[in-house]
Parts: structure tokens; C-alpha cells; sequence
């Protein structure tokens, strides 16, 4: 039985090249989901914004001296400044479909190693240092488990949150470090505001620009988001997607070790308890802010408003002496929330 002859044409997929439905171009059906999706990413983002608004609105009603004083509205930016960073290296992670539990325990491990006795010798470099390069060994020990190791992130980073936490109760014996470097405790002073800006809040938008500008215009930020999405079919695309989690690990540690310099400055001190909790504020930041816990979307800006959104939320809550338990209950329910429009949005973008 003889075979037709091939088409002029045609030639056949070439060498390297991914055939089969990794390799169907996208329909008008799949490019219209996806540009719905980024219609509705930007939406998002004008919601927790029109959000925001809405709280500042509520404080100015309800606190209108306290709340609009200029000190407080530096207050928040600042508190939001610390969780701020930490969050921006956890979207980067849940993006590439992973997940950090031990941030906060990086944070509270670097800070006390940087206000050890024998690390303030050294002034401010050293304080500033040891902060960076404990939370980048830190997250290069999570990269490392999960990449290599094929440990599940959540228990590669159970763990770690379990080992840190211990490590800095064991170097503090439960005593808190004062810190006694001067220029380092200078950085919290009014006086070091730049056109009444702290200088914590300019490292927080410095780290959001960074981590924005890594994320939409970088191979770095587009491979990220094809390993959290596929990433089988991002390895067969060529990318070596253990190295790439461990770079994500990396940049987690990285923005920790950051965090935990600013808290540093703004506490004057290094406590073993320090970032107690981080790890669930960044996680739920991000998921408000439009971060699919799953991987494969999400976005800085939409993170960045969401640590604003529940700052602001425990300023107004305590400016107003509601208890504690009252702003947990409501941090609950916005994640509620915004989990259930997470799936709204996915579905009807699938549509």
C-alpha cells in the first residue's frame, strides 16, 4: 500500500519541539479566559483600592482626630512595611506553586542573630549583613529540600518554621537582645524621614517595585508563573524548574532577612517571638490580593493592597478599642471572601 507523498509544506514538528495538546496553540476561547482574567486581575485591584477607601472613609467617621493625624497614617505605612516585604517574597512563591510556612520564623531567626552582642561590634554593616545572609541561608535550606530534596513545601517549610523558632529561643535563652547600635536605631527616628516619608516605607516600596519589576518583565517572573502553573509542561518547555524553586526559596529568605533589619529598626530590639504570625498574614495578603494559592497568577500590587487593607483594618479596630479577637474574626471573613471570588473569577474566566 503505497503512502501519499507529503506536502510541499509541511516538514514535520521540529527537533526539540513539544507536540501534542502542550503544544496546541490556544484557542479564541482560551486567549479570551485569559485576557478576562487580566481584566479582572486589574479589577481586583481597583476593588481593594475603592476597599481601602472605604476603610480611611470608616476611620475618618469613626476616629476623624486620631485617624487622620499625620503620625498615624506614617504609623500604618510603616507597620505595613515589615509584613509588607515578607509578603512580596511569599506571592512570589505561592505564584510559582509553593507555599512558605517558616517566614515569620526567619524573621524572628535573623533578627535575633543580627542583635547578638558579638554582631553589633560591628556597627551597622554587621547588623545589616547578618539580618540579609541568615535569611538568605535560611531560605536557600527551604530551596534546597523542596527543589532538590523533593520535599513538600508545606512540610520542607513546617519544618524549618519548627528549626528556627528554636534556634533563636536557644540564642536568646528568652531574653530579649537591645539593640545598641546608634545609627541603626537612628533609621526610626522622625528625624530620618525623607520629605516626611520613614525610610522603612521607601525600602517597602523599593522591595514592591523590585519584586513588580521581577514578575511582569523578566523570563525570571514569566517562568515562575509557568512552573506555578504547569509545571510538567514547563519542564518539557526547557525550564529546569528545580533550580527555578530554588531561586523562589532564595528571594523568600532574601526579602525575611530585609524584613527583619526593618523590624529591627522599628522595635529597637531582637526577640526570639518576632514575626510570630507573619506567616499567615502574608498568605492571606496575598490571597485577597488575588494570588492563586494553587499557583500560576497573582500579582505584587494586588499583595501590596492587601497588607494595606488588614493594616489599616487593625488601626481602625484599635484606634477604636474593639478587642483582638473581633479583627481575627474579621481578617477571617475577608479571606473567606476572597477565596470565594477567587473561584468565581477562575470559573467564569474558564467560560
Amino acid at each position: 500500500m503505497t503512502q501519499p507523498a507529503p506536502s510541499a509544506q509541511h516538514h514535520g514538528p521540529e527537533k526539540g519541539t513539544v507536540t501534542g495538546p502542550a503544544a496546541a496553540p490556544p484557542s479564541s476561547k482560551q486567549g479570551g479566559g485569559l485576557r478576562a482574567l487580566g481584566l479582572r486581575a486589574d479589577v481586583r485591584n481597583l476593588s481593594l483600592l475603592g476597599v481601602l477607601a472605604v476603610l480611611v472613609a470608616v476611620g475618618g467617621l469613626t476616629e476623624p482626630d486620631a485617624f487622620l493625624d499625620t503620625g498615624n497614617l506614617q504609623l500604618i505605612l510603616t507597620q505595613s512595611s515589615v509584613i509588607g516585604v515578607v509578603t512580596v517574597g511569599m506571592t512570589l512563591v505561592i505564584i510559582g506553586g509553593g507555599i512558605d510556612l517558616s517566614v515569620g520564623a526567619m524573621v524572628a531567626l535573623a533578627s535575633v542573630w543580627a542583635t547578638t552582642l558579638a554582631t553589633q561590634d560591628f556597627g551597622f554593616a554587621g547588623v545589616l549583613f547578618t539580618a540579609v545572609v541568615v535569611g538568605l541561608a535560611a531560605g536557600l535550606v527551604n530551596g534546597v529540600l523542596i527543589a532538590y530534596g523533593r520535599m513538600v513545601p508545606f512540610i520542607a517549610t513546617l519544618a524549618m518554621l519548627a528549626s528556627a523558632r528554636g534556634l533563636a529561643l536557644q540564642i536568646t535563652d528568652g531574653k530579649t537582645q537591645i539593640v545598641t547600635v546608634q545609627s541603626v536605631l537612628d533609621l526610626g527616628l522622625p528625624d530620618s524621614y525623607v520629605l516626611g516619608i520613614p525610610p522603612l516605607v521607601l525600602v517597602f516600596a523599593a522591595v514592591t517595585v523590585a519584586g513588580w519589576l521581577i514578575l511582569n518583565r523578566t523570563t525570571f517572573g514569566r517562568r515562575t508563573v509557568a512552573i506555578g502553573g504547569n509545571a510538567e509542561a514547563a519542564r518539557l518547555a526547557g525550564i529546569d524548574v528545580r533550580r527555578q524553586r530554588l531561586y523562589l526559596y532564595l528571594l523568600s529568605g532574601l526579602c525575611c532577612g530585609i524584613a527583619a533589619f526593618m523590624l529591627v529598626i522599628l522595635s529597637g530590639s531582637g526577640q526570639n517571638t518576632n514575626g510570630n504570625l507573619y506567616e499567615l498574614d502574608a498568605i492571606a495578603a496575598a490571597i485577597i490580593g488575588g494570588t492563586l494559592l494553587s499557583g500560576g497568577r497573582g500579582t505584587i500590587v494586588g499583595s501590596v493592597l492587601g497588607v494595606l487593607v488588614f493594616t489599616t483594618i487593625t488601626n481602625i479596630f484599635a484606634l477604636n478599642n474593639l478587642q483582638s479577637d473581633v479583627q481575627q474574626i474579621a481578617k477571617g471573613a475577608i479571606i473567606v471572601a476572597a477565596v470565594l471570588v477567587q473561584r468565581r473569577t477562575l470559573r467564569d474566566g474558564e467560560t
